[in-house]
């Protein structure tokens, strides 16, 4: 199978300035073909991966584009084929563009004959990559299999290399381990249908108050200057929110990481929801004729939802089942934590708060994440009963059994 191993760069000085050129060029390179696609769409034509491929060779040609004949060229081709597959994926007008101070700087080797690695001692490795030549990282674990490539990326001011590797790994059979039923929250981040609690503080309150006052700090500078004024301050209050936020990040997935691996090993079966959480977080604003609705209580609850990983987590669970015999089960998610697990009654009033459930018919009462928990792992036994592992409900039945005589 295919998995990731990420490595942190000891890039020299001069390595690292030729880094955020190379990220600059492709990112340039990337809004730049975004941009003719966008005016191709406009006028009813269309123009193909391969036809920006040739116009990128001969513009490095020209001798007002010494910067970009500065990249290697398989990043540049390659930065072509992610965005001729987002827009194929996704559509034109969907595909959002590469900004320099909100998009981190990222570029990737395709081929892995241009890529050599050799381990240097317990502690470091090497990796030769075109146009950078040697390149020390830390070697953190063993690569596992057989490269196919490699991407280079920038994230809270240090650099990392993530390799592609081919672990020769075959998916496992099925464990044979008992189901067991997944709710993702706001108050606690992971509560399954046993009873169990997974969550930790991602934000420490000294971090908290930092990442504030950096943001109050960064808001004057861009009311002040303007966002077209280069500002060095400016730069240096961004670098300093990016380690806080990289620092953030690292923790929710190593939670996202820890968590998942602990339920795919004990258990044979994890019923999670099929939630969009995309469309969850989207902004309440609305527009100038059509005003939103409770906008302040919206983004709080969106920024919350957020800081807990949800997209995170699944995609590490789906990634750790293939290696532990366990299958993941997507569900609709609707009237999962007004439903009680006792006796099916349906009723908002129920959930008395984030945490109490109590039934307004029969009287049941249990945590409101367990409760949803337990409904989720029904509705994930039902589905697999039926014969389909679909996101939605499937209309088929099981049979009766038929008793004996």
């Amino acid at each position: 199978m295919l998995t990731g191993r990420r490595y942190l760069l000891a890039f020299t000085p001069d390595q690292a300035a030729y880094a955020g050129r190379v990220g600059a060029a492709c990112r340039s390179v990337w809004n730049t073909a975004l941009e003719q696609r966008r005016e191709y769409r406009r006028r009813g034509g269309f123009i193909s991966y391969v036809e920006q491929a040739r116009q990128v060779a001969e513009a490095k040609k020209d001798p007002d584009c010494g910067w970009l004949a500065e990249a290697p060229s398989h990043t540049l081709q390659q930065t072509l084929r992610d965005l001729d597959r987002a827009c194929r994926e996704h559509g034109t007008w969907r595909v959002r563009w590469r900004s320099r101070a909100r998009t981190a700087s990222s570029f990737r080797f395709p081929d892995r004959n241009h890529i050599a690695v050799r381990r240097l001692n317990r502690r470091w490795g090497e990796v030769r990559l075109p146009k950078f030549g040697p390149v020390r990282f830390r070697w953190t674990r063993p690569l596992g299999g057989t490269i196919r490539n490699a991407t280079v990326l920038r994230d809270g001011g240090r650099w990392y290399i993530s390799f592609c590797v081919e672990d020769g790994v075959t998916e496992a059979v099925p464990n044979g381990k008992p189901p067991v039923g997944v709710d993702r929250g706001v108050a606690v981040a992971v509560a399954t249908s046993d009873g169990d609690m997974m969550d930790r503080d991602f934000v420490t309150p000294g971090e908290a108050k930092r990442v504030k006052r950096l943001q109050q700090r960064l808001a004057r500078s861009l009311r002040t200057h303007g966002r077209n004024r280069r500002s060095g301050r400016r730069d240096a209050t961004r670098a300093q929110l990016g380690r806080l936020n990289a620092r953030v990040r690292a923790r929710r997935a190593d939670f996202a990481a820890q968590s998942a691996v602990r339920l795919v090993r004990g258990h044979g079966l994890v019923a999670v929801e099929n939630l969009r959480v995309r469309n969850m977080t989207a902004s309440a604003r609305g527009t100038v004729e059509r005003p939103g609705r409770n906008v302040r209580q919206k983004a709080g609850l969106n920024r919350a939802i957020l800081a807990k990983g949800w997209g995170g987590f699944l995609l590490k669970l789906e990634h750790a089942a293939r290696y532990h015999g366990a299958t993941v089960v997507k569900v609709n998610p609707a009237f999962t934590s007004q439903t009680c697990n006792a006796c099916k009654h349906v009723a908002r009033e129920s959930r008395e708060s984030q945490a109490v459930f109590r039934c307004t018919a029969c009287g049941h009462q249990d945590n409101a994440d367990v409760n949803a928990a337990k409904n989720i792992l029904a509705a994930g036994l039902a589905v697999t009963g039926r014969g389909d592992l679909a996101n939605g409900r499937s209309a088929k039945r099981q049979p009766p059994k038929r008793l004996a005589a």
